[in-house]
């Protein structure tokens, strides 16, 4: 309880003290220390003390945030092993190409930005000279999650790696004609040196934090050896205000993914001005990795800073550090040394350190010197993530944004706008980076490229330094060999139907897997991916056969051991079992969904999720999916607006079909039927691990409403099903006179479809047609390919327009989604077209009154299509008032 003046009691007071008077004389002796010396004083020995029990091995809990000062303290640098010189004039070339090509676009109005990779570049050339593996040597190498905005200094280290033509950077941001470069790294454009699509800013983190567990995942599952490789994450301290950016982090530290390390630029900037103007980024930051178990090494300060930090004999300079805000180090780092004299150094004790500064000193600590601009710092840094064991790394560098490139662009707010440096800039970079252009070579409208020659002494160094690291960095290698075609007995099975059992095709769907993963050549590659309930989806009776991953297997003894299908975790478990992250799950996908280009080892992920909580909550996610060229299973399970009983608005998904077919990877399906599953599974293997695999995905949605499966039909072929639509049930009542009419359905609604077909011939004399229609998107997609085959001068008549050739009536689609999925086809049927949709906000009731709601039960279909006959004269109109009357509408 509380005391009188509302003081809540500590853990401690909860706690017996053995020796109260013990506990009396150490709080008096922190009084005694904090009368006489200071808090700051009583603050450091309290440290110390802290610092000395953990590693004297007492637990205690760690402090969330350190002195604003470097982590590794100048004497403990280990010593550098590359040759600074050489790779100063490396990261110099790099600058410049980097610059000039952005600047060069932007005279066609392109765009690009310079100052990310003006910040970052000692941080990505020091891994690329002694850090980062290649892909020619054992296993995998490292997988590197570059800064979107930094693309153009990997561009040019391509430039001078020989990897990319001078005409090649002269078309960057210039894709129509097919060999230009993308602005970003995109996997998709150039797929032999882009491995992750990162500029959608916050995927990146989540990503290689999934990336690095995917890892321990393969090596632990007796796949592949991945325990070479590591993941690094390079990212903007901005970025980090991404939901997504921190989502994971626990989960790393969790599993002790020490096989991963974050590298945040802290240039405390943003896009459009400081991260935290009136705060430090950096203390948050720490403060928070710390706080979930990272290992934090901090990179503050450059080589200058060193001797005037050890004058610090009283802390006065390290509290000044790390209590000034950002924005103001911002604005030291664009003032003259008078202004920093008067408001840095602003109490007696750091006035007499700034005494012994000249102001080219001055100038050099607060506009130049940052850990994350020099070799050695950065290369320290590194050396101690890798040589860190039990958890991850995350490297706090700090650097100026628009580093080098003059006081025009260095730390200012505006400077991510900036796309370009006048010819005056350009002559004080070179000066600055003392490169040997001459002035006659900087005369002309556009500044030229630089290389300094294939025998140069750099570009020897370059290619050895990379050589001896395993190969050039980044590059994309696709070595996967298809995998066999599965027995046909397990799809088969779904085509034989259900007899009387009732199932639902989520489960049809989850028994299908459930005999392929017994394949013996390819059982052992799929990959289920689950964000929670996967007993709601039916996927307990995988669990005793295939396991939940983790890393630790089973420490404890299940609640439900006793029972068949008990929750077993193993560490060489099959399941993921996410929790509740969709943007989790969808992360884990993507790493094995790319598992064939990232290890050699093609990988069968399928996800199964709330179809309302797919693509709707992570369709950023699908879309770098689609860019990484992704291949697997997503499977939207409890589909539709009214399958979900009772669960009401936030469950009910009539849309995401309508998000899927934006993204030209999906290959979306909206089976009826367990045959129509297995078709398309068999379909999606062949197409996405096959001798001629394509990049794509699969969007499956399966629903949770137990029907009796029918048998493939005879005279369904598999091609019309792959295609989207066939005559499911021709009209029992054949009559000539009797009006006729084609109903087509997806999903559940064919259902409603069947009984609304009975209904017309029975009570209404109309002669109806059913159609299964499993894929409206694809449908669309290949009429719009015979528009633009008309474009070309060939003739070609679009499938759906072929399929329904002849047939007799108007046409009235149906489906549980909104009435904007089925109608992306319409313009390619000949007959008249109307729609049946769930448009609108769910709600929760049972399937027959929200069906009734939405006006797509059986009734409502009968009504709708009376209606569509009666405007054509082939129906009288009072049949329809009749009609609704009857049933109520």
């Amino acid at each position: 309880m509380p005391d009188p003046v509302g003081k809540l009691p500590s853990e401690l007071d909860q706690l017996p003290d053995r020796d109260a008077e013990e506990t009396a004389e150490w709080a008096a002796s922190i009084d005694a220390v904090t009368e006489h010396a200071g808090p700051h004083r009583a603050a450091y020995l309290l440290r110390r003390t802290l610092e000395h029990a953990g590693a004297s091995g007492v637990s205690l809990p760690g402090l969330l945030e350190s002195d604003y000062v470097n982590t590794i303290p100048t004497a403990a640098e280990p010593e550098f092993p590359g040759d600074e010189a050489m790779e100063s004039r490396i990261t110099a070339w790099n600058r410049w190409n980097a610059a000039a090509m952005v600047t060069r676009g932007s005279k066609l109005g392109l765009g690009g930005h310079i100052a990310t990779y003006a910040s970052v570049a000692w941080l990505y050339e020091t891994g690329f000279q002694h850090f980062f593996r290649g892909k020619d040597g054992d296993g995998s190498g490292d997988q590197l999650y570059l800064q979107g905005h930094a693309s153009p200094g990997i561009y040019a280290r391509a430039f001078l790696d020989g990897r990319l033509s001078a005409d090649q950077l002269d078309r960057f941001r210039q894709e129509a004609g097919g060999d230009g470069l993308p602005s970003y790294p995109h996997p998709r454009r150039l797929p032999w040196l882009w491995e992750f699509p990162t500029v959608s800013m916050g995927l990146g983190p989540i990503s290689a934090i999934y990336q690095a567990r995917f890892n321990r995942y393969l090596n632990d599952r007796g796949i592949k050896d991945t325990s070479a490789s590591h993941v690094w994450a390079f990212l903007g301290d901005g970025e980090m205000d991404e939901p997504e950016s921190t989502a994971s982090l626990a989960l790393a530290s969790r599993e002790g993914l020490d096989n991963l390390t974050f590298v945040i630029n802290c240039n405390l900037q943003r896009l459009d001005g400081p991260v935290r103007p009136n705060f430090k980024i950096v203390r948050e930051l720490e403060a928070q990795f710390r706080g979930a178990g990272w290992n934090v090494i901090k990179t503050l300060w450059g080589q200058a800073w060193d001797s005037v930090l050890a004058q610090d004999v009283d802390g006065s300079l390290v509290r000044r550090l790390g209590e000034t805000p950002d924005a103001q180090f911002q604005t030291y780092a664009t003032r003259d040394a008078a202004y920093i004299r008067e408001h840095f150094f602003a109490d007696e004790s750091l006035r007499r350190i700034a005494q012994g500064l000249s102001d080219a000193k001055l100038l050099e600590l607060f506009q130049n010197s940052r850990g994350g601009h020099e070799a050695r710092k950065v290369y320290a840094a590194y050396k101690a993530a890798l040589e860190h064991k039990g958890a991850p790394t995350v490297i706090l560098a700090q650097t100026i944004k628009g580093h080098t490139l003059g006081s025009g662009f260095e730390s200012r707010n505006a400077n991510h706008q900036m796309k370009k440096l006048t010819g005056a800039e350009f002559r004080t970079m070179r000066d600055l980076l003392e490169l040997p252009i001459p002035d006659s070579a900087l005369t002309g409208d556009l500044v030229p490229y630089w290389h300094p020659g294939e025998n140069s002494p750099e570009v020897q160094y370059l290619r050895e330094r990379r050589a001896a690291l395993g190969g050039l960095a980044p590059a994309r290698k696709v070595a996967a060999k298809p995998l066999p075609a599965p027995a046909e007995k397990p799809f088969d099975a779904l085509k034989k139907g259900s007899g009387t059992q009732e199932i639902a095709t989520t489960m049809a769907f989850v028994r299908l897997v459930k005999d392929l993963m017994r394949e013996k050549e390819t059982g052992k590659r799929w990959v289920p991916v689950v964000p929670d309930e996967a007993r709601t989806f039916g996927m307990e009776s995988l669990f005793p056969s295939a396991g939940l991953y983790s890393p630790k297997g089973q420490t404890y003894d299940p609640v439900d051991r006793d029972q068949l299908l008990y929750y077993k975790e193993a560490k060489n478990g099959q399941i993921l079992n996410e929790g509740i992250t969709e943007a989790g799950s969808l992360a884990d996908f993507t790493a094995a969904a790319t598992s064939y280009a990232t290890h050699g080892e093609p990988m069968i992920p399928f996800y199964i999720f709330y179809s309302m909580f797919g693509w709707q909550r992570t369709g950023d996610q699908f879309w770098a999916l689609a860019d990484q060229l992704g291949r697997g299973f997503v499977i939207g399970a409890t589909a539709g607006k009214t399958t979900m009983t009772g669960e009401g608005l936030q469950h009910a998904d009539g849309h995401s079909h309508l998000i899927a077919s934006t993204n030209p990877a999906a290959v979306s399906y909206d089976p009826a039927f367990a045959f129509e599953v297995a078709v398309i599974v068999k379909e999606g293997l062949r197409r996405m691990y096959g001798p001629e695999a394509e990049n794509v995905f699969y969007y499956l949605t399966v629903y949770n409403e137990p029907k009796v499966q029918p048998a493939m039909p005879e005279g369904v072929d598999e091609e019309s099903v792959l295609k989207g639509l066939y005559r499911y049930r021709t009209a029992d009542l054949t009559a000539a006179e009797a009006p006729k009419i084609q109903l087509l359905a997806s999903g559940t609604a064919i259902h409603w479809v069947l009984d609304a077909q009975k209904i017309l011939a029975d009570e209404w004399g109309v002669s109806a047609d059913v159609w299964s229609a499993p894929s409206w998107t694809e449908l669309r997609r290949d009429a719009l390919e015979a528009d633009e085959a008309l474009l070309r001068g060939e003739e070609r008549v679009p499938y759906v327009t072929r399929a329904l050739a002849g047939a007799q009536g108007p046409v009235l689609a149906v489906s549980d989604w909104m009435r904007q999925v089925p109608d992306q086809i319409s313009q390619w049927v000949e007959q008249d077209w109307s729609s049946l949709g769930t448009d609108g906000f769910g709600l929760s009731d049972t399937r027959d009154a929200a069906r009734r709601h939405f006006g797509v039960d059986p009734q409502s279909v009968v009504v709708a299509a009376l209606a569509q006959l009666a405007r054509r004269g082939e129906v009288k109109p009072q049949r329809v008032a009749e009609a609704r009357e009857r049933y109520g509408l």
